[in-house]
């Protein structure tokens, strides 16, 4: 039986380890505790004394092969880049989520949906912190919802609010603990792809706290960035751009950097990869492949987002969005218009396997 122990020889040693905080999240969750999360984000071995050897840390890792074939059944994954039962472009309907929205705010919709309904009463997403960073965040009603929704900077605060260092990652995982300690059992989780990999073993192997994650939504994701001061200003020069005039981030095909005045800068994602987190670079999963639904900027037009149905409660969730709060883009001119939007993705996902695959052989 593996343990904890060989997860740091294998994973985070390696630099591997993507900080989604799934096996502290079953650990803590399951009152063990006998791991934490590190001040860099890295899962530790608090306190050894309480580790029992369970070995269920290291089976839910998503760098881990364990429970391979036992997930993909369970999602009904198929190649090459996971179930796709519907494609659409779409985003809410309600202005108020259009506006504080980076993309077309169908997360956000979605979500306000499940709770009218009644088929949720608490959300895992992410609410911004400080200038630039998100934390996540568990939601538990329709107002927080919103109010978590969008990405962008307050300009009246100055360069000095950023502190040292600032990233585009959140640890949502780790928001299961209070979501069971405030006795919620029926959450959707807002997630990266790693994220919702680690929840699905958990689901496969039946152990809290996966059983109130009622729905998985995931977030297309060509990678986590980290910046420091130094690479901020690298940045700006690569943009032509000053922070100062920035009031939004966006990522679609490019990193769009749009500015107060209404410009929008364009960076090849290409030219990103020193701010990228180095365990990244081995990831495979663009379009988050395990989720129910997946949903991502590129192939949208500007206020719109890419959603991908995967699942049946994927595509059911959806079906009932519609037209309630969202809406759909239909483009008359071009009857294969959505297949040419699956294409962009597959093939962005075919591009992210091969530098997996790339940097692996590497190691």
């Amino acid at each position: 039986m593996k343990t904890f122990l060989n997860l740091i020889e294998e994973v985070q040693n390696k630099g591997l380890c993507h900080h989604c905080g799934g096996c502290v999240t079953f650990c803590t969750s399951i009152n063990y505790g006998a791991l934490e999360m590190g001040k860099d984000g890295s899962p530790v071995l608090a306190y050894k004394e309480k580790c029992i050897e369970c070995g269920l840390c290291y089976s839910v890792c998503p760098e881990i092969n364990e429970l391979e074939d036992e997930t993909k059944k369970m999602v009904r994954w198929i190649q090459p880049y996971g179930n796709v039962l519907e494609t659409n472009i779409a985003r809410a309907i309600d202005t108020e989520i259009k506006n504080k929205a980076t993309d077309g705010g169908v997360v956000t919709a979605l979500l306000k949906r499940l709770f009218e309904r009644g088929h949720i009463d608490g959300a895992i997403v992410t609410k911004q912190k400080g200038h630039f960073n998100r934390e996540p965040w568990l939601a538990s009603s329709i107002d927080e919802i919103i109010q978590a929704a969008g990405f962008s900077f307050e300009t009246s605060y100055g360069m000095h609010q950023f502190g040292e260092d600032y990233s585009t990652f959140a640890p949502s995982v780790q928001e299961f603990r209070p979501m069971l300690q405030k006795g919620l059992r029926r959450v959707a989780l807002v997630g990266t792809p790693c994220q919702i990999k680690a929840v699905r073993k958990m689901e496969v192997l039946r152990i809290v706290p996966s059983d109130s994650i009622k729905y998985c939504l995931g977030l297309f994701c060509s990678g986590n960035f980290s910046f420091n001061e130094e690479q901020r200003k690298k940045l700006e020069d690569i943009g032509n751009f000053k922070w100062s005039d920035v009031k939004k981030v966006n990522i679609k095909e490019a990193l769009l950097i749009h500015l107060i005045n209404e410009e929008i800068r364009t960076i090849d994602l290409d030219k990103l990869d020193f701010m990228k987190r180095y365990a990244c670079r081995y990831c495979s999963d663009y379009s988050a492949e395990y989720a129910d639904v997946s949903f991502g900027g590129i192939g949208a037009n500007e206020g719109w987002t890419t959603v991908i149905s995967r699942t049946p409660l994927g595509r059911a969730i959806f079906a009932d969005a519609k037209g309630n709060t969202i809406e759909t883009f239909i483009n008359k001119d071009e009857p294969n218009f959505l297949g040419t939007v699956l294409n962009k993705v597959l093939k962005a996902s075919d591009k992210k396997r091969k530098i997996s695959e790339k940097y692996r052989t590497n190691m």
